[in-house]
């Protein structure tokens, strides 16, 4: 396979689009399909969940440290393909327990892939990192717009079908990242190193890694208070007298606003840093859940929902970017692993610690807890970073 000169954009936000769009088809339908299909109980439901979880943190970690220390290229193949044999293996061999290896072994594969796109993202050169993963990050909603209707509509027809399709899509993923992701990195890194990262003190260099841990502990609080939504949300609005069809109709709203808003969050670089955008965003988003303890109406709900899109789109797609100014080079692969596994964390504690404190105390104290969480985080973030800023403006002047 022939070598390329540079990583290009459109192809690494493709990868996002179409292994974003395969694994959609499967996340929503595990749960249902291993009870109502392989009629397995929801304790064994929500244990194949926790351990697609684990397999996808796993795969996070294993594709940033490959990324960092083995082949680039080898190691984007290797994600592509494990997802795309065990999803085609998936048409024929459906029952249980092979429906739950397959299914882990294709979460491995999806977690090496997240890490890979948002590494690769890292190299892109003639954009700044900070519209990189904005366009990447719509890509990526696209992916998933795309699979939740599909599996909507394939599955009364067939499940082989689901599967089908899907196969259809992380072969096409397969094809793109064989005929286009062969680049030579390493005579990128020194473009990226000027480009993306910031000129830091090497003295301050261990300083801004404890802000990308702070930043990374921030992200578990994002993700266990979004899973809420995933989750105990449901069974909320219905014992409210809302239907599903209105609650499942908001991902879709979501899914729109983030395709129609995100270009013109955009155009919000030459205006704004990037830290105070998602600073911002991440404020928009925790305020969300605290008006959650006063909705009682479905207008209230589609107004909260929307805020916290505003919250989301603001500052979830300049995270992996604001992670690639503030660490080297070669590290983009083990800090945007990192970021992937922070978020599976956070959306496999957040339906466990919903139902505990629902049960313990009430949905007002859940949503009161997790913007609680979410506000402490970001202060200690905003102080941290302000004192950094300081020190960094101190050592200049010395010099």
């Amino acid at each position: 396979m022939k070598t390329q000169q540079i990583v290009k954009l459109k192809w690494v936000a493709l990868a996002s689009l179409l292994n974003n769009t395969g694994a959609a088809f499967l996340w929503p339908l595990t749960t249902m399909y291993l009870h109502d299909y392989l009629r397995q109980s929801l304790t064994t439901a929500g244990f194949v969940m926790l351990i697609m979880s684990i397999a996808m943190m796993s795969g996070n970690y294993l594709g940033g440290w490959l990324f960092d220390h083995w082949q680039q290229y080898q190691t984007a193949l290797l994600g592509v393909s494990l997802s795309t044999i065990a999803i085609f293996l998936l048409i024929f061999i459906h029952d249980w327990p092979w429906y739950a290896v397959l299914i882990t072994i294709n979460s491995f594969g999806d977690g090496i892939n997240a890490t890979i796109v948002n590494s690769y993202g890292a190299m892109v050169s003639g954009h700044t990192s900070r519209y990189v993963f904005n366009y990447i990050y719509m890509a990526f909603n696209i992916g998933v717009v795309i699979g939740t209707l599909l599996v909507g509509i394939l599955l009364p027809i067939s499940v082989v079908v689901v599967f089908a399709v899907a196969t259809i899509f992380y072969a096409m993923l397969l094809m793109l990242v064989t005929l286009t992701f062969n680049v030579k990195l390493t005579a990128l890194k020194e473009k990226a190193a000027t480009k993306h990262h910031q000129h830091v003190p090497k003295q301050l260099h261990s300083r801004w890694i404890i802000l990308v841990w702070f930043i990374l502990i921030n992200y578990i609080t994002i993700h266990l208070s979004y899973s809420l939504w995933e989750s105990v949300m449901a069974v909320h609005m219905t014992n409210m007298g809302i239907p599903f069809y209105a609650y499942s109709m908001l991902w879709t709203l979501n899914g729109v606003l983030i395709i129609v808003g995100q270009p013109l969050v955009n155009k919000l670089s030459p205006y704004m840093r990037l830290s105070t955008q998602i600073i911002i965003g991440i404020f928009i988003f925790a305020c969300s859940f605290f008006l959650l303890i006063f909705a009682r109406t479905l207008g209230a709900f589609v107004l909260d929902f929307v805020i916290l899109t505003i919250g989301e789109m603001t500052s979830f797609a300049g995270l992996p970017a604001w992670i690639t100014q503030l660490t080297n080079v070669d590290e983009a692969g083990h800090y945007q692993g990192l970021l992937n596994i922070m978020m599976s964390i956070g959306r496999a504690i957040g339906p466990l610690y919903g139902g505990f404190i629902i049960e313990k105390g009430s949905y007002q104290a859940l949503f009161l807890s997790v913007f609680g969480m979410m506000i402490t985080t970001l202060l200690v973030i905003c102080i941290y970073l302000w004192r950094l800023h300081r020190l960094q403006r101190h050592l200049n002047f010395e010099k």
